[in-house]
């Protein structure tokens, strides 16, 4: 039985989702299995998929990632590249960060300002993102207030901004 509001095109469209997402390092392999699983109840059906969904969490992650990647081949979904998984998980970020969490001195402690860019939107998000917390008012010339308002503001305006493309 299909858990209410699921069809198949819904499976496809989060499977699509969960692959930009794993491509973007945002999901840890172990839990590839219990998505599949998730994906054949919503209607969604390929052998590799129902293969995945048998896999315990501690199987090989070569194992599940091979799976997983040869699940979407199945069912017709392309492995985004990692530039724009990584542009699409910048995106989602603007997005919580605009929702209020998480704040903002955050993002000094990854490496998004690396991220490469293609749009307006993105380039002026990034440029706001120093390297480190420390170096906030010495990259930046900005003090902690003006640069928070700031990085909200171009954070609207980036998921404000056309998407980038379906799928993802």
């Amino acid at each position: 039985m299909r858990p209410a509001g699921t069809t198949p095109s819904n499976a496809l469209t989060t499977l699509g989702e969960v692959a930009c997402r794993y491509r973007a390092d945002e999901i840890d392999p172990a839990d590839l299995p219990m998505i599949a699983a998730e994906a054949l109840a919503a209607g969604l059906d390929t052998p590799t998929l129902c293969e995945l969904a048998g896999l315990p969490r501690t199987a090989d992650t070569r194992e599940i990632r091979d799976a997983f990647e040869q699940a979407l081949h199945e069912s017709g979904i392309e492995l985004p590249t990692p530039l724009l998984a990584r542009r699409h998980a910048l995106r989602r970020l603007a997005a919580r960060l605009v929702d209020g969490e998480p704040a903002p001195a955050v993002l000094a402690t990854g490496d998004w300002w690396e991220t490469e860019v293609e749009t307006a939107q993105e380039r002026s998000f990034v440029l706001l993102i120093p390297q480190c917390a420390c170096c906030l008012e010495y990259t930046l010339d900005l003090d902690r207030q003006t640069w928070e308002a700031e990085l909200r503001t171009t954070a609207l305006a980036l998921i404000s901004s056309a998407p980038i493309s379906p799928g993802c």
